[in-house]
C-alpha cells in the first residue's frame, strides 16, 4: 500500500526522506535509486547552499556519494544528517598538473648581478663611443637583444628576467645617447629612465609576472624623465635635478607604504549595512553575510603585493639615491651651494636610515639603510678631500670607531632603537631630518644664492 506523507500519498517507487543540515530540516521525496550525491545536491538547492554536503546515516556513518539509497538500504521515514566536507562527481574531479616550484633565491642574486653587469657594460659602451665606434655597436646590440629576450615570458625564470629586462634597455639606451657635457647629464638620465619605463610597459603587456616591481619600473621611470624634461624645457640648473630627485627618493621612503597595502574594500566595509534607514539600523543582519569573514588566501595575498611594491620601490629610491646624492655635491661648486648641498645630503641620509626601521620587510630595510650610508658616504668622501691625506685617515678611523661605540651603547642600554622610547625619539627625530631636507633644498638648488644677487644688484 502506499504510505502519506504531509497529507500526500506517496508511491511504491518512492521513498521520504528527512535531512537535517544547517539550514533546518527538510522533508525529501526521491526515487529509490537515487544516488547520495544527487539527495545532498538537492538539499543545497532547496536550503541555498553554495555546496553538496556529506550526508550522514543516523548512527553517523558517512554514506558513499555514488551509492544508490536503494543499495544503501535506506527506507521511507529514515532521518540523514548533512553536514561536513563538499560532496562532488567522480567525473567532477579535474587533476590538476603539479605546478613547476617558483624561482628562488638564488634567482634572485642571479639577476642581480646580471642588472649590475648591464650597467656597467652600458657605462663603457657610452665611454666606447656609442654607436660611433664598433665596440659601442656591438655593446649596444647585446644589450638590445638581451633586452628583448628578457622582456618574452618564456621559462621558469621569467619572472625574474623580466623585471631585470628594462635595466638591460636603459644600458643600451644609456651608452646611445651619453654626452661627456656636465649639464645635459640630467636629460641623459630621463631619456635612459624612460626607455627603461617602456621596456617595463612592454614586458607587463606581455604577461603579468612581476607586475608589481614592472610597475615601479614604470613609475620611476615616468617620474625621472618628468622631472628632467621640465628642467630642460625652463632651463633650469642641474643642482635643481638633483636635489629635487634626492628629496622625492627621500619622502618617498615614508609614503610608499601607505600607498603599497590596498585592502579590498568589500574587507573592510560591510556592504549590506551601507544602505540603513532610521528603523532598519538597529536591526541585526539577517543574511548570509551577517558578519564579512576575511579569508586567510586574501590576507596572504595582500601581503605579498604589498611586500613586492615595497621591495621594489626600496630598490628604487636607492639607485635614484646613488645617482642624484653624488652628483649634487659634485655639481655644487659656490660657496652658499656647497653648504646647502652638504647639510641636505646628511639630512637625507639622516631621514633614510630612521625611516628604514619602521619597516618590517628584511630586504626593503637594507636597501633604505644603503641608501641612507650611500648619502652620508658620497658626503664622507667630499668632507675628506678638504683635509690632509694623514687628517683624513684619522678622522675616517675615529668616525667609523665612534659610531661603533655608539652602536654598542644604544643597544645595551634599554635595549636601544628596539624600545618605545627610541621609537618615540626617532619619529621625532625623522621629522625633524625630513623638514631640514625640504628646508635646505632652497639652498642647495642654487634659489636662495639666485635671490640674493638679484637683491645686491637691485
Amino acid at each position: 500500500m502506499a504510505g502519506t506523507v504531509g497529507g500526500r500519498r506517496l508511491a511504491h517507487s518512492t521513498i521520504a526522506l528527512t535531512v537535517h543540515g544547517p539550514s533546518g530540516a527538510l522533508d525529501l521525496v526521491v526515487p529509490p535509486e537515487a544516488s547520495v550525491d544527487d539527495v545532498a545536491r538537492e538539499y543545497a538547492a532547496r536550503a541555498g547552499l553554495k555546496f553538496a554536503p556529506t550526508l550522514h546515516s543516523r548512527l553517523g556513518q558517512v554514506l558513499v556519494a555514488d551509492s544508490s539509497l536503494a543499495e544503501l538500504g535506506v527506507r521511507s521515514g529514515d532521518v540523514l544528517a548533512a553536514g561536513g566536507a563538499v560532496r562532488r562527481r567522480s567525473g567532477d574531479h579535474v587533476p590538476e598538473e603539479p605546478e613547476a616550484a617558483p624561482p628562488g633565491a638564488f634567482s634572485a642574486t642571479w639577476f642581480t648581478v646580471a642588472v649590475a653587469v648591464a650597467a656597467l657594460a652600458g657605462w663603457f659602451g657610452s665611454r666606447a663611443g656609442g654607436l660611433d665606434t664598433e665596440q659601442g655597436e656591438v655593446t649596444v646590440a647585446l644589450l638590445a637583444f638581451s633586452a628583448l629576450l628578457g622582456v618574452m615570458p618564456l621559462g621558469r625564470l621569467s619572472a625574474h628576467r623580466m623585471v631585470a629586462a628594462p635595466a638591460f634597455a636603459a644600458a643600451a639606451a644609456f651608452a646611445v645617447v651619453w654626452a661627456p657635457e656636465p649639464e645635459r647629464l640630467p636629460t641623459v638620465v630621463g631619456v635612459t629612465a624612460l626607455v627603461a619605463a617602456v621596456a617595463a610597459g612592454v614586458a607587463r603587456a606581455l604577461d603579468v609576472q612581476g607586475d608589481e616591481a614592472l610597475r615601479v619600473w614604470i613609475v620611476v621611470g615616468v617620474g625621472l624623465f618628468l622631472v628632467t624634461g621640465a628642467a630642460a624645457l625652463v632651463h633650469a640648473d642641474q643642482r635643481v635635478v638633483w636635489s629635487v630627485l634626492l628629496l622625492i627618493a627621500t619622502l618617498a621612503a615614508r609614503f610608499v607604504p601607505a600607498l603599497a597595502v590596498d585592502v579590498p574594500d568589500q574587507y573592510l566595509i560591510d556592504i549590506e549595512r551601507l544602505a540603513v534607514t532610521a528603523w532598519s539600523a538597529r536591526d541585526r543582519p539577517r543574511g548570509r553575510r551577517g558578519r564579512t569573514v576575511v579569508p586567510p588566501a586574501a590576507v596572504a595575498h595582500v601581503a605579498s603585493r604589498g611586500s613586492r611594491i615595497v621591495t621594489a620601490s626600496a630598490a628604487g629610491i636607492w639607485v635614484v639615491v646613488a645617482v642624484s646624492a653624488p652628483t649634487l655635491l659634485g655639481t655644487a661648486t659656490l660657496p652658499v651651494d656647497r653648504i646647502g648641498a652638504r647639510v641636505m645630503t646628511a639630512l637625507c641620509g639622516a631621514a633614510l636610515l630612521l625611516a628604514a626601521r619602521s619597516y618590517r620587510h628584511p630586504a626593503a630595510r637594507t636597501m633604505l639603510r644603503g641608501a641612507g650610508l650611500t648619502c652620508w658616504a658620497a658626503l664622507a668622501v667630499v668632507l675628506l678631500r678638504l683635509a690632509d691625506a694623514p687628517q683624513g685617515v684619522a678622522v675616517g678611523i675615529a668616525g667609523v670607531l665612534l659610531a661603533v661605540v655608539l652602536v654598542v651603547v644604544a643597544v645595551a642600554t634599554g635595549r636601544g632603537w628596539r624600545s618605545a622610547w627610541w621609537s618615540r625619539r626617532a619619529e621625532v627625530a625623522e621629522g625633524l631630518a625630513g623638514a631640514g631636507a625640504v628646508a635646505s633644498l632652497v639652498v642647495a638648488s642654487g634659489l636662495f644664492r639666485a635671490l640674493w644677487e638679484i637683491k645686491f644688484r637691485v
